[in-house]
């Protein structure tokens, strides 16, 4: 399952949690309350524990910690799809539970002091705190939390997708809010309502400071008020924004908390251009860096700042341990040209990564060869034992290949490999319905020249992307390339608008429901899925099935590469690259516990100011 935006919920690559607790809180009703939630065999931190053990207990709150972002921002609204929301915006929010980074799939109460479903899951009442309260004083309430709900599946398709199993929210006591849902079973859904930012019922009621009434369906660059540790201090439109730690703020001493938000500031500034806020950091501007290209971490870093100590460089491997990655060029099957299968098969055999790696990326990268890279999920070799009895099941459904022949991308490097790759490129688009008249490649019916645009959100990724499509010129096809800005971009995405786009589909251990928004049948249509590829396949959908039940871990495995193998059969993407360790660089001036959490960097939750 993957996180929906939210404060606890907003790391690159997070984890999801569902239903098992081993210690309860009392309660004089039949409910039984548990004080965290996990898809493991038992939770690690009892009921009434003191921290995490990955956090510093005595960091100092201090100091204003200074970020930037690439693009701009036209909106403080949580809720919404449209408009490109601020960064840090769920600083001023909470959730109603908080996820453990030294876990997997696990999440322990914030808003919320307890949870509580019955055997056949076919509800969830989230328990809030008594001492929750806004920062205007007033209390946190199960009408709050409806609304947030109901709020957010209606103005957010994202939302609506996520959420689309539950039926409705409803108040079932003073602080008490119940969540029913239209299936039973589902394990996952107790733990992923638990993700969503709750948002003040009477403050989106009330007149705003233009002495309009507010309008939770539009875009708004008033300071948005919430329950969260942060307040928005000061910004400016589309280029900068601050937040504030408040002092006031009602669950500093939680023990999800305890810690955390050691910033007394975080400021951001925005870029138009990721080389130019690089250069910001460069400068001593900007506090703290992700580097995301491979050649600038190998030849940009012997500035004075690094020789002299003053910028600190790491690799870590923590947010992998627990993330599959699928890192693609993903060709638009809404598009008749990207529908034959065979078609999409030729783009990957113009794609020569070993060349591109050796020249672009000093060899830094690995090619992709599964929805779930890096993790025990990836499909390897043939199926075997419950896995192939998953498919047998489906033999009339999925390609023959899946039970004879093991994935593996084209291999080229050498000017005779890629030679061979072209040809069969060739080969491929002459099955598919086309042939090369002169030096084009055309629809041999038609005589239409087959051409598409690549849709990039970044220059960054026009120096992979510029060689293909010399390479694809070369059998006959015209590729463009497009870069356009943030806002653009995330619309254009949102509405299907493209031909191709490179992303990148993160995965947790557990998956669940959120695979039917990326490969499922009904998010085709659906605006704002992330269906990029216009996956509609009932072999697909059965899978998916199969994974969002699996009632243990040993269902869900062989559920899981069933699906992976079945996805990479149909070549609906080109698989790109991606690397095993994350790459930072920071002030001197920030520190972080000596032992970071397991499965993430704890950036920024857990580090602290000098």
């Amino acid at each position: 399952m993957k996180m929906v935006p939210g404060r606890n919920v907003m790391k690159v690559l997070a984890v999801l949690a569902a239903i098992s607790s081993t210690a309860t809180i009392a309660s004089a009703e039949d409910k039984v309350w548990h004080h965290g939630v996990t898809l493991d065999d038992a939770l690690k931190y009892p009921q009434g524990f003191a921290r995490f053990d990955y956090v510093n207990p005595d960091a100092p709150k201090k100091g204003t910690l200074r970020l930037s972002q690439e693009g701009t921002y036209d909106t403080f609204n949580p809720v919404l799809a449209k408009g490109e929301a601020a960064a840090g915006v769920a600083l001023v929010f909470d959730t109603l539970l908080k996820s453990a980074d030294d876990e997997v799939s696990t999440s322990y109460g914030l808003l919320a002091e307890g949870v509580s479903w019955p055997d056949d899951v076919s509800e969830a009442t989230f328990r809030l705190r008594a001492e929750a309260k806004w920062a205007d004083g007033q209390p946190v309430t199960p009408e709050d939390v409806i609304f947030s709900f109901n709020k957010l599946k209606e103005h957010n398709p994202l939302y609506y997708n996520y959420y689309r199993h539950v039926t409705e929210a409803v108040k079932t006591g003073e602080r008490d809010v119940t969540f029913r849902f239209d299936e039973k079973n589902n394990r996952e859904l107790p733990q992923i309502l638990g993700q969503f930012s709750i948002i003040p019922k009477h403050w989106w009621e009330a007149t705003g400071a233009d002495g309009k009434p507010r309008d939770i369906s539009r875009t708004t660059l008033e300071p948005v008020m919430g329950s969260g540790p942060y307040k928005i201090a000061a910004f400016s439109a589309g280029s900068t924004i601050r937040y504030e730690r408040r002092e006031d703020y009602w669950g500093k001493d939680l023990p999800v908390n305890v810690g955390q938000n050691n910033f007394a500031a975080m400021a951001y500034t925005y870029f138009g251009d990721r080389d130019v806020e690089f250069e910001a950091f460069r400068a001593g501007n900007i506090d703290y860096w992700y580097e995301n290209l491979a050649a600038r971490w190998a030849t940009a870093y012997d500035f004075p700042a690094i020789k002299d100590g003053r910028v600190i460089r790491e690799e870590i491997e923590n947010p992998f341990r627990a993330t599959g990655v699928m890192q693609a060029l993903v060709p638009n099957m809404r598009r008749d040209k990207f529908k034959d299968e065979r078609v999409r098969e030729a783009l990957n055999y113009a794609f020569d990564f070993e060349e591109l790696n050796r020249t672009i990326a000093f060899s830094a990268y690995k090619r992709v060869d599964s929805y779930f890279w890096g993790t025990e999920l990836a499909s390897k070799g043939l199926p075997e034992g419950d896995e192939k009895a998953l498919l047998d099941g489906l033999k009339d459904k999925v390609p023959a290949e899946v039970f004879t022949t093991p994935y593996t991308n084209p291999v080229g490097g050498d000017p005779q490999k890629a030679r061979e790759n072209l040809r069969k490129a060739i080969g491929l688009m002459k099955e598919a319905g086309y042939e090369l008249k002169g030096n084009r490649m055309v629809n041999a019916r038609t005589g239409e020249p087959f051409t598409f645009e690549i849709l990039l959100s970044a220059a960054t990724f026009e120096r992979w992307m510029v060689p293909f499509s010399q390479n694809l010129r070369k059998i006959g096809i015209e590729a463009s390339i497009r870069t356009v800005d943030a806002s653009q971009y995330t619309n254009r995405v949102r509405s299907f608008d493209y031909d191709a786009i490179w992303t990148v589909w993160a995965e947790t251990l557990h998956p669940g429901n959120e695979q039917a928004d990326y490969w499922g049948s009904a998010a085709v249509k659906r605006e704002g899925s992330k269906n990029y590829a216009g996956i509609a396949d009932p072999a697909v959908d059965a899978l998916i099935e199969k994974i969002t039940y699996a009632q243990k871990r040993a269902d869900l495995i062989p559920a899981v590469h069933a699906l992976d193998r079945v996805l990479l059969a149909h070549d609906y993407v080109i698989p790109l690259f991606y690397g095993n360790t994350a790459r930072i660089a920071y002030s001197s001036q920030l520190a972080h516990p000596a032992e970071l959490p397991h499965y993430s960097t704890g950036f920024p939750d857990v580090w602290w100011a000098k």
